[in-house]
């Protein structure tokens, strides 16, 4: 399908912003909501429910009633398996309409929305329900005497809290482990981006996932993400957000019941080139394609470009050439590569981090400027920043847009440093053709995943999540089941005979 196809679905898509608990689709209880527009031209979406704390609270009721009663935690994982199994077939089957949705709630080009959010959505799901019924218990080493069984369970009812970039991957990457444990679960996804979490919520419940198991509330997360994070009756919250919100997280549990957190927040990543790497071109195109994509709104986006001096200015005037073909255009024009902002708050935070890197001494080599304005919608340019300090602010914040910063440095300690010099550690990547520093320099940075030469490889076997202030936990691979389930210990004492 071209634009014009693309366009006309846009515009005739049914938009449902109701709430979904106990299996069915509901308004806010107060009968608030909230207008919901598309960033890709101001275009309003619909209406929104805006969940309050008793719209949560109703949620999490029919969470606890549904594991309590067993209707899912009780049943075999190999059942769990089938149900889920047929909510990826599912997501699959209705993948033009959820990309549009994400499309048109956040902005990112539809072909990636088709080729990237779906499918990986659909995957996780699979591939935890394939999971669910091969994850073995243990047996303790004990004396002859004594049977100790350590056996995993579900922890009870899981909030989860999601942000806008990735609202389908993100949603799944929690959704896949919980579910498949036999837990319940609360989704509330970002006010900017609601509708295929609704839309998935419907597809879980046409799968065969009983009522109460699978909820979803959207609103605020100042009003309703409080709500849930704040609950007396949530035992877990899996969040994906900013460092600043992951920090109440962690409050609100210690106000409340002392609820898990685990947090998967912000990065800073930096990308290391050393000056006996080979294809410099290709690290340089590759920084670019990871910067850009999904118009930067990555938590492991590249930002922070470290380049040795004597391969500095090749490796600049690369990256800049790579720039044109990355400006923003119409995100339902299947050859668009980069998009929207999610909404226009965002584009003044981009617009704020690039006049904060031209006034602090930063050169700005290319882009830098508000794209596409006469749209309506929420455009910046790929904007390539040279002569970066690791002190700048667009060096130490993270900026959530297609901002990139190089910064130069002499030796590989000096790189090291600088590297590790960040409040953030979630990714990070190494570029050299010597196995030697490629692996010295891997295990001396501070990251959860260090790419070497290359950069955003994936796969739902391999765990995500980051060190420091990049958060804590796994989502992904089966240790991502450890966020989810609790470890009991059974003793039995076996009398002689």
């Amino acid at each position: 399908m071209g634009a014009a196809d693309w366009g006309a679905r846009a515009a005739a898509v049914p938009i449902d912003g109701r709430a979904l608990v106990n299996g069915q689709r509901v308004a806010a209880l107060d009968g608030q909501h909230f207008d919901k527009h598309s960033p890709i031209d101001g275009r309003l979406l619909g209406p929104i429910a805006r969940g309050q704390a008793a719209d949560i609270d109703a949620a999490v009721k029919a969470a606890r009633a549904a594991f309590e009663d067993g209707r899912w935690a009780g049943k075999a994982p190999a059942a769990r398996k089938k149900i889920l199994q047929r909510f990826a077939e599912k997501i699959l089957a209705a993948r033009d309409e959820l990309a549009l949705l994400e499309t048109l709630d956040m902005g990112k080009p539809i072909q990636y929305s088709l080729a990237v959010d779906v499918p990986s959505a659909a995957r996780t799901i699979a591939w935890y329900a394939e999971a669910v019924d091969k994850v073995y218990d243990e047996i303790a080493p004990t004396a002859a005497n004594a049977l100790a069984l350590i056996t995993r369970e579900p922890m009870g009812v899981i909030g989860v809290i999601v942000p806008w970039n990735y609202p389908m991957i993100m949603a799944a990457w929690k959704l896949g482990p919980a579910l498949a444990s036999g837990n319940s679960v609360v989704l509330k996804p970002s006010e900017k981006s609601p509708l295929t979490a609704l839309r998935l919520a419907e597809l879980a419940v046409d799968a065969g996932i009983p009522p109460g198991v699978f909820n979803v509330v959207p609103g605020y997360g100042h009003e309703a993400g409080e709500a849930l994070a704040l609950h007396m009756d949530v035992d877990a919250i899996g969040f994906t957000g900013s460092t600043r919100v992951g920090r109440r997280m962690l409050e609100y549990a210690g106000r409340s019941n002392l609820k898990r957190v685990y947090n998967e927040l912000g990065g800073k990543s930096a990308f290391v080139v050393f000056p006996d790497v080979a294809d410099v071109a290709r690290a340089a195109k590759t920084v670019a394609g990871s910067m850009f994509f999904n118009q930067g709104e990555s938590c492991n986006a590249p930002s922070r470009v470290l380049v040795h001096a004597s391969i500095a200015d090749r490796f600049v005037d690369i990256v800049a050439g790579e720039a044109p073909q990355y400006q923003p255009a119409d995100p339902l024009d299947p050859a668009t590569v980069m998009g929207a902002l999610v909404d226009g708050t965002q584009l003044k935070t981009v617009l704020g981090y690039i006049d904060a890197g031209l006034g602090e001494g930063a050169r700005l080599v290319t882009g830098g400027r508000q794209a596409r304005s006469e749209t309506g919608g929420c455009y910046v340019e790929p904007t390539v920043f040279d002569g970066v300090l690791n002190g700048m602010t667009i060096a130490r914040e993270e900026i959530f847009g297609p901002v990139l910063s190089i910064i130069r440095f002499e030796t590989e300690a000096e790189a090291i440093a600088l590297a590790n010099a960040s409040a953030y550690g979630l990714q990070a990547s190494v570029w050299s053709d010597n196995v030697h520093r490629a692996h010295r320099v891997a295990r001396a940075l501070r990251a959860g995943t260090v790419h070497v030469n290359q950069y955003d490889e994936d796969d739902i076997t391999v765990p995500f999540g980051g060190y420091k202030q990049s958060g804590n936990g796994r989502d992904k691979s089966l240790h991502a089941f450890d966020k989810y389930t609790e470890l009991k210990t059974t003793w039995l004492r076996i009398d002689p005979a």
